[in-house]
């Protein structure tokens, strides 16, 4: 499943800038309120027809009926911020409670602390690890496998980025150069002795981030970076959504998908990239495979499979669910990252200043690739070792996950029992010389 796409939104009727193209957020809004009345007959209709003293429930057509009224309320669906779910874990064989809470906050992101509440403290500390979440139209929930995983022998922290539509026009705008002071922020809301590990998209931000705190001599900067699946320098064998950027240029997303956010929304007249665009982009790029989802999850609720329906219902709950992004955050990270190549050419800015990884000298560095990425393409993210040329070769590790695309990076099973216990190694070794050394050997 792909994460961070960009591309594949369908052209608009309007040529030109975010006030042109605003009436289709608007139409968007309005057909969403028209299905209201049609949503509330088909569940009525639903419930109707799997009430058990209902004869016609237990008929092929009321089940038909049931499964049909439901797959239309889903794909008509709205769908919210989902929640994390993560209530407990497993830490040396007992079973701890998490509390989850905010422990930082600013108008387009907060820092949440999944806190585990031992009945007695561990004998020695954890790595305390910040998880730096895209923000590419899904929520950091996403994340909520990789999260789980790394909770047993960790202290988590992630980035929970807010939906643009709901941060006010007061509160400022946020480009890529705001992130990058928020998660230098972050890290020194944490203190210190913090490994940070960007998935996918923060990538680039996060290794601008360290690159400025190294240039200045920062104490909080993270004893560990590990970059999973990262667009660092896409020129390096190049995927369909990175051959996208290059086609169109800059100022055909800048004439296409920006909008303006409609009322009665809190964040009415910001510049964004809605989340129903994107949407779009990730359905259509695998529309086949969503097709045949949802026609075999009809079959499944008219066999009355609940297993099957319920991870339909789990995946699709999260996979649908998307937020709006900044405009300008956006089309700087588009023309940044993707069009320019800035970063792996030497030509990224941070507030007028040149972004330098080659001033990394105290943090160690650890890259993560899937063999099939799709999304970021074996080597993009490796580049990194390239441009942090001042990490002794002992402070390094690349690793390259065999049969796993851009998802199995940070999720599923192989990442479960092969990725996080190596990034594990890793960031229990980083303060130890001795130990990195022999881990990179391996």
């Amino acid at each position: 499943m792909p994460i961070g796409e960009f591309g594949g939104a369908p052209p608009l009727a309007a040529e030109g800038s975010p006030v042109l193209t605003t009436p289709m957020y608007w139409m968007y809004e309005m057909a969403q309120a028209s299905l209201n009345p049609a949503r509330a007959v088909t569940d009525a209709t639903r419930l109707l027809f799997q009430n058990p003293l209902n004869p016609w429930a237990r008929t092929e057509v009321g089940k038909s009926v049931a499964a049909a009224c439901e797959l239309f309320e889903r794909t008509t669906r709205r769908y919210g911020k989902p929640e994390w779910g993560l209530h407990d874990t497993e830490v040396n064989g007992i079973r701890v409670p998490v509390e989850i809470r905010s422990v930082w906050e600013k108008p387009f992101c907060r820092l949440l602390y999944f806190d585990r509440k031992f009945a007695r403290p561990l004998r020695s500390p954890q790595p305390r690890v910040l998880i730096v979440a895209p923000m590419s139209g899904h929520y950091a929930t996403l994340l909520r496998g990789t999260v789980e995983a790394f909770l047993p022998a960790h202290e988590v922290y992630i980035t929970d980025w807010a939906d643009a539509r709901m941060v006010p026009l007061s509160d400022g705008r946020f480009d890529l150069d705001d992130y990058i002071d928020y998660v230098i922020e972050m890290l020194h809301v944490l203190g210190g002795n913090t490994h940070v590990m960007a998935v996918c998209q923060p990538s680039v931000p996060v290794v601008a981030a360290v690159s400025i705190m190294e240039a200045r001599r920062d104490p909080f900067v993270p004893t560990s970076m590990t970059l999973m699946g990262g667009p660092i320098d896409t020129r390096r064998n190049p995927t369909a959504v990175n051959n996208l950027a290059q086609e169109r240029g800059i100022d055909w997303f800048r004439n296409h998908v920006i909008t303006k956010v409609p009322f009665p929304h809190p964040g009415m007249m910001r510049d964004v990239y809605p989340g129903f665009l994107q949407l779009n982009g990730f359905i259509s790029m695998n529309l086949d495979r969503h097709m045949d989802a949802h026609k075999q999850l009809f079959a499944n609720l008219v066999k009355g499979d609940g297993d099957l329906v319920d991870k339909h219902r789990e995946f699709y709950d999260e996979y649908l669910a998307v937020m709006d992004l900044s405009a300008e955050y956006y089309l700087q990270t588009v023309d940044t990252v993707f069009v320019k190549h800035s970063l792996p050419k030497g030509e990224m800015t941070h507030r007028g200043t040149r972004v330098d990884p080659s001033k990394v000298t105290r943090v160690a560095l650890m890259t993560v690739e899937g063999e099939n990425d799709d999304i970021s393409g074996l080597g993009q993210t490796e580049a990194t070792h390239a441009l942090c040329s001042s990490i002794p070769d002992h402070r390094r590790v690349h690793y390259v996950q065999k049969g796993v695309g851009h998802y199995g990076v940070f999720n599923g099973s192989r990442f479960k029992s092969e990725i996080v216990p190596r990034i594990h190694d890793f960031m229990v070794s980083a303060a130890n010389p001795a130990s990195l050394q022999a881990l990179a050997a391996e």
